[in-house]
This record gives structure tokens, C-alpha cells and sequence, in this order.
């Protein structure tokens, strides 16, 4: 079903206009009396009262960071996806339905539940050229899609969870559409005019927080560098360490350990990543730290994920694969560099990352699976004849696109399938590397480096790879970072990079950290 498809039998019940125009609970209510009409339940078959119902409206444009953080007051479930260089977003609020698949086959299963509820769903909108439009769902398929510990972090999270939520609103520029769902257990027991008033308190809200961060904003323009006072961290406030794995001596042993595997030759790169966990002084601030992240790393897609009290939050710049019917695009990330203090010192950074060779090689052992994985399923394939420099707030890396077109449309999950996880992750081969990140690593990475984003009602939309991120739960915040490990991979070096790919989200958090000192 295309965005311009979208346009249900159901819309025969009431005038088109009125959807664009009105309010959501009569456009729901006219969806759901017609979902139960003997003719148009003929009309399709197994239409009825347990089938999805959605409306899709168009609305002005909200601050997405507002949008969320006036969910979060209301202690609903939230997911954010914003992308500040393309000043693109959505914002989920509640749950419609869900689907959470576990194991290797999460794809496969999310892709078929995904297309079975479509199916019988009934709903009615605004045709719009703004491609997250109408029902999405908003999540993550976690990176091995083993269940989590009853007691672990990750536990509210799941293997996967892909969301529809009760309010999805998509946004680029100043168009914006706002789709409503009721999902298919919900429909005898929801009352539209409870929806209504939920969706006009929550943008009575994002209200009030936009004009409390423009006073704040104001407020620091006396500052001869507002950036600069935006961005500083309160250093009397410092993030404790509280327990990491592996610590210095395990990472110095296992980092000689992968490097040793690769030297003889049983493996060309694995990635080991660190898990550190921080406690403050008071609760951390979420909403301040995705303004952080939105206004410091533009070109990342920042992003946020709220189960249970607990926040997945991040700002990651690297795409797993985006599709637009047969098309998509993806990116080989590997080595990485600090920046420099200054522009000539940046530059000269740069320069040594181009022309390192085990960074070179690193990153090639990502483009060469990218090429194998996607060769197969594939009618084009385009990649960059040589990396180029991806420069971000605190570390840069040697980046090289990858487009193309498939034979089919098999749609984003299965392509999605395909590439996860990818060497900048997990390692090649890509058995052995996850078999010993299993082993030697300590820790389960949850919802770190898997795929997160959206799926829109066509089978399109794009999946990031969660990095830069972190859970947080009142004052506690439990970071990731992890490096790719080949054969002359030198554990100090490898422990500094990072501690730099740290540094993004204790900045956004707001604090200095004893690890980055």
C-alpha cells in the first residue's frame, strides 16, 4: 500500500474534507460506526469491529522535542525520531498495537504480523508526499534479538518491539500530518473523545515547553557565546562510575586477544564495545539532553525510546538501509580519528585517518561485506570508489555511501535482514565475530548497535544503527561504545577511542564523567 493508496473503502462513509479539516475523534467515530456496517463489512470480507483503525490529518507543524517531552509528563510511551539537517521528524505517543518478535527470524515475523494487520485495517486521510505519513511503526529489533534478563536493564525493552502508536505525528519543514490509531483490541472499548482530549493536552503542553525553552533560550543571550553557554557541562555535578565491562585489564587482554584471532589469520575484524554505567547527583535531564544532541550533532539522527520509566535515547550517524520502493541506501562507517582543537589540526587528523592503514582496513572489511551481503538480492549497486571523512562533534570517521536497487520491493525488514549486523558492529566473519563478542564482551548489548527507526504501511522507511547512545533511568545512565578490532589494533589506542565516542552522551547529559578525565 503506497502513501497515495492510502485512501481507504472506509472514506466512503464520511466527506474527505472532513478529515482533512476536522477534529479526530469525529473522523474516528465515522471510521469505527463503518467498520461495523453490514455493507461495508461485505464489502471486505473480514472487516470489522477488530480490525485497525487509523485517520491521518493534517496539522501545524510542533517542535518534536516539545512532543515528546509533554508525553513523557503525561507518563505515556514515546518514541522520538528526529533528523535536525533535514529538519525532518516523528514523534509516537501510546500504543496502538505492537509486535515483538525475538530470535534470528524477528524480521521475517515483524514483516508478516506488519502486513497481516494492514490488511483488514480501515482508515482514511489526507493524500501527502510526506513518506512517514499514515500508520508507522517506531522501535528497535535489538542486536542479537535474544530476550533480556527479567533483572536486566534492557528487560522493559524486549528482544524487538515495533510500535504503532495511538498518535503518530510526521513532520518536515513546516508540513506536518498527524495520524491516530486505535488498534484492533481497542476498538469496543476506546472512546474517540478521550483521544481528542489526550491529543489536545499534550499539544497544550509541547506548547508551554516550547515557550519555557525560548525564555531559556533568551535568557543566555547576554552571554557573548550563547552556543558555547548552551553547551557547557556543570562540572559540580560529575557522572560517578559505578561499574564497567569490560574494565582496563579485561579490555587490554581481550583487545590482544581479537587482534591476536585476526593476525593469524581465523578472522578479519571484530568489535568489542564497552558498557559503562554512571550515576549523578540528581535525575538526569532527558529533554535537555536530546536538545544537546539535536543541536550539536545535526547530521545524526537523534533518537529516543521510553518503556517503562526507562529511556533509550542517542544520536547516531549511521544508517543500517533506507528503502523507497526498490531503491535504498546504506553507509560503510568504520575508523575513526579525534578532532582537532582547531581547523588546521582537524585537518591534519583527517589526513592521518585517510591515510592509516588499519583504519583503511577496517573500513574496507565493512564496504567488502556490504558488497557480498547486498550482491545477491540486488539489480545496481553503487559505493563510492574511496572513503571520505565524516566529521562529528567529537571523533570523525572514514565514511563511503552504498545505493542501488533490488529486483523486488521485499520491502526495509528484509533488507534489514540482510546487512545486520554489519562488520562497523559485529565483526567478519560474522559467526565467529559474535561468537566471541559472547564470549569475551560480559555484557548484553540490548537495543545498543541493532537497528532502530521506522516502517511505514508501504513497507518503507529507515533503520539506523543505535550508537552514541545510552539508557537512562532517574539518575542512572548506562553508556556504550565500541571499537573494531583488527590485527595491529593497540589496546590504549582502542581504549581512548572510546572514551571519545563516550563523550557524546555524557555531554548531552550535561555533566563532566570521571572516565573522560
Amino acid at each position: 500500500m503506497t502513501v497515495a493508496d492510502r485512501h481507504d473503502v472506509a472514506a466512503a462513509t464520511q466527506d474527505e474534507a472532513a478529515v482533512v479539516e476536522g477534529d479526530i475523534a469525529s473522523a474516528l467515530a465515522a471510521l469505527i460506526a463503518g467498520s461495523l456496517a453490514t455493507p461495508l463489512a461485505t464489502t471486505r470480507g473480514r472487516v470489522g469491529p477488530r480490525s485497525l483503525i487509523w485517520t491521518s490529518l493534517q496539522r501545524p507543524a510542533l517542535d518534536p522535542i516539545d512532543l515528546f517531552a509533554a508525553a513523557r509528563s503525561l507518563d505515556l510511551e514515546a518514541a522520538l525520531w528526529f533528523q535536525p539537517a533535514a529538519d525532518r521528524s516523528i514523534v509516537g505517543i501510546g500504543r496502538a498495537w505492537a509486535v515483538e518478535p525475538g530470535g534470528p527470524d524477528r524480521f521475517f515475523e515483524a514483516t508478516v504480523a506488519w502486513r497481516s494487520l494492514l490488511a483488514d485495517a480501515i482508515g482514511s486521510g489526507a493524500t501527502t508526499d510526506l513518506p512517514e505519513a499514515g500508520p508507522v511503526l517506531l522501535g528497535g529489533l535489538g542486536f542479537t534479538g535474544r530476550a533480556p534478563a527479567a533483572d536486566d536493564r534492557w528487560a522493559p525493552f524486549g528482544p524487538a518491539s515495533l510500535v504503532l502508536p495511538s498518535f503518530a505525528v510526521a513532520r518536515t519543514g513546516d508540513r506536518a500530518s498527524l495520524t491516530a490509531a486505535v488498534g484492533p483490541d481497542q476498538v469496543g472499548r476506546l472512546d474517540p473523545e478521550e483521544l481528542e482530549r489526550q491529543w489536545d493536552e499534550l499539544t497544550r503542553r509541547a506548547g508551554d515547553l516550547g515557550v519555557a525553552g525560548v525564555l531559556r533560550e533568551a535568557a543566555l543571550r547576554g552571554s557573548a557565546d550563547v552556543r558555547g553557554a548552551m553547551d557547557a557541562p556543570t562540572e559540580q555535578d560529575a557522572l560517578h562510575v559505578t561499574d564497567e565491562r569490560p574494565d582496563r585489564t579485561a579490555w587490554d587482554r581481550t583487545v590482544g586477544l581479537f587482534a591476536g584471532a585476526v593476525g593469524r589469520g581465523r578472522i578479519d575484524k571484530v568489535v568489542l564495545a564497552r558498557r559503562v554505567m554512571f550515576h549523578a547527583d540528581a535525575d538526569l535531564d532527558v529533554v535537555a539532553a536530546l536538545r544537546h544532541l539535536a543541536r550539536t550533532a545535526p547530521e545524526s539522527t537523534t533518537f529516543a525510546f521510553v518503556r517503562e520509566g526507562t529511556t533509550f535515547l542517542g544520536a547516531t550517524p549511521e544508517r543500517l538501509v533506507r528503502t523507497i520502493g526498490r531503491s535504498f541506501e546504506t553507509v560503510a562507517i568504520a575508523g575513526s580519528a579525534a578532532r582537532g582543537k582547531d581547523a588546521a589540526e582537524d585537518a591534519r587528523f583527517a589526513a592521518a585517518l585517510l591515510a592509516s592503514e588499519k583504519d583503511r582496513e577496517e573500513h574496507a572489511v565493512v564496504v567488502d561485506m556490504l558488497r557480498a551481503s547486498l550482491r545477491p538480492i540486488v539489480e545496481t549497486l553503487q559505493i563510492a570508489d574511496a572513503p571520505a571523512i565524516l566529521p562529528l562533534r567529537h571523533v570523525q570517521h572514514l565514511v563511503t555511501p552504498v545505493s542501488g536497487t533490488t529486483h523486488d520491493e521485499g520491502g526495509l525488514l528484509a533488507l534489514a535482514h540482510c546487512l545486520h549486523p554489519t562488520p562497523a558492529v559485529g565483526g567478519t566473519p560474522r559467526d565467529i565475530a559474535l561468537a566471541l563478542i559472547e564470549e569475551h564482551e560480559g555484557f548484553d548489548r540490548g537495543w545498543y548497535a541493532g537497528p532502530i527507526g521506522w516502517l511505514g504501511a508501504d513497507g518503507d522507511g529507515e533503520l539506523m544503527v543505535a550508537l552514541r547512545s545510552g539508557l537512562v533511568q532517574g539518575a542512572t545512565a548506562t553508556l556504550f561504545a565500541g571499537c573494531g578490532i583488527v590485527a595491529d589494533s593497540d589496546p590504549a589506542r582502542e581504549w581512548d577511542e572510546s572514551r571519545l565516542k563516550l563523550r557524546t552522551m555524557i555531554a548531552a547529559l550535561g555533566h563532566d564523567a570521571e572516565d573522560d578525565r
